[in-house]
């Protein structure tokens, strides 16, 4: 069973609006076990809108349409696909209820032209717009490709696609072996030393397909397999994880699409009844912030401290003034130092302390980029380690934080005394 997805809008020719709508499609069309192969992206044309239509049914058993329902004057998708087709358009009643009685209790005149928000192709299945009022269509036919028919606002798109499109596409091509995915996520490692770790693996993929995806401070790998049954993918798919983990394990830390390396370490703080508070200099309160994002993370993080000074570092977490006039402020002493008086300070569990160059200029003699990370963990002496980071300012001190995060979360693993 293949798809093809064709996106109609000139203004995403003309990159006025970036097409989301095939992103979504496709990724629920993967879900169903249905392949897609092409997608398309064409202007507000019946005669190229045609063309299209026309090359894609020749090569799919299904043809996507998203865009152009509208009522305005370039909205001419269901009249391209109903002259295609050779079929006149209907009106759906309870669509056009639904414009008329809009029009009515919002006092305003119904102009003709909304009329056509409720017309689909003769003979195929009404689709609901949950979130607006021009009506869909899944077109079945006996001799050719098969055509779904959806609205182009987002916002309209997915509802009717996951509601009202996917039970019926489930429906018709239910005999299809579906897809599953896994998505794994990576840290301190790069998508190419990742990719040649896992060369060997990627290369002789069979049940399961390894894709790597470069992410901003990170590596995700997808994992899908296409079966019948989902304890079938499941059994291929933990397979190959357990294989991965096998030569890069120290690099992962989580799944999920929409997880996080902040996610991940807040939870584990929280699991283990772990308080932590934070010392920043150059990152001036950007650890922290990324650890508000986190819902639940009061639980742990009573506050922390914003020292960006030498004589703030001094005041507020107590850095001696003789190692900052031995050692400087970008240095092991220094992180070490940061990190134990923030601890005190609060009576936390954790600290981490961030003290380096953000760039663009030398700060020490020392270039832009060099940064030291501190550690002061539970009753262990504090422990600091150094980084070199490329990048402009505002990456060096996001990098930071990413590697402020991943020192702890190796400190929490090698912990013996937490739950596992």
């Amino acid at each position: 069973m293949q798809a093809e997805i064709i996106a109609v809008g000139t203004e995403i020719l003309l990159g006025q609006i970036t097409n989301t709508n095939s992103t979504h499609i496709a990724r629920g069309l993967a879900e169903l076990g249905i392949d897609s192969y092409y997608q398309t992206v064409v202007g507000d044309n019946p005669q190229r809108l045609s063309a299209v239509i026309e090359i894609a049914a020749q090569r799919n058993d299904l043809v996507i349409l998203t865009g152009g329902l509208g009522p305005t004057a370039d909205d001419l998708t269901k009249q391209t696909l109903a002259h295609y087709l050779n079929v006149p358009l209907v009106e759906d009643a309870a669509a056009m209820q639904k414009i008329t009685d809009w029009f009515a209790k919002n006092e305003q005149v119904m102009t003709a032209n909304n009329r056509q928000q409720a017309l689909y192709p003769q003979g195929a299945q009404p689709l609901v717009n949950h979130n607006g009022m021009a009506v869909g269509a899944f077109y079945q036919s006996s001799d050719s490709a098969d055509f779904l028919l959806l609205p182009g606002p987002p916002r309209e798109l997915a509802v009717m696609f996951d509601r009202e499109a996917k039970p019926k596409l489930a429906a018709a091509y239910g005999d299809q072996a579906q897809i599953y995915s896994r998505v794994m996520r990576f840290y301190g490692i790069t998508e190419s030393a990742l990719a040649t770790k896992l060369q060997p693996l990627i290369d002789n993929q069979t049940a399961v397909t390894i894709a790597p995806y470069a992410k901003t401070n990170e590596v995700t790998l997808r994992l899908s397999a296409q079966a019948k049954t989902e304890s079938a993918a499941k059994a291929a798919i933990d397979q190959v994880d357990q294989q991965i983990k096998a030569l890069i394990g120290r690099y992962f830390y989580g799944y999920g699409d929409d997880n996080s390396l902040v996610n991940v370490v807040v939870k584990q703080l929280i699991d283990a009844n772990l308080s932590i508070t934070a010392a920043e200099s150059l990152t001036a309160g950007l650890f922290q912030s990324t650890l508000g994002s986190v819902s639940g993370v009061s639980a742990v993080f009573p506050g922390g401290f914003v020292t960006y000074a030498n004589e703030v570092k001094h005041q507020l977490v107590n850095v001696p003034q003789d190692i900052i006039d031995t050692d400087g402020v970008v240095s092991e002493a220094t992180a070490k130092a940061m990190a134990l008086g923030a601890q005190q300070q609060l009576q936390t569990d954790v600290a981490v302390s961030f003290t380096g160059v953000a760039g663009p200029d030398k700060l020490e003699g020392q270039p832009a980029g060099t940064v030291w990370l501190g550690l002061a963990y539970r009753q262990q002496a504090p422990i600091a380690q150094q980084f070199h980071f490329a990048g402009g300012r505002q990456r060096i001190r996001q990098r930071s934080v990413m590697a402020g995060l991943d020192l702890l979360r190796h400190a929490l693993a090698a912990d013996s005394t937490l739950k596992k």
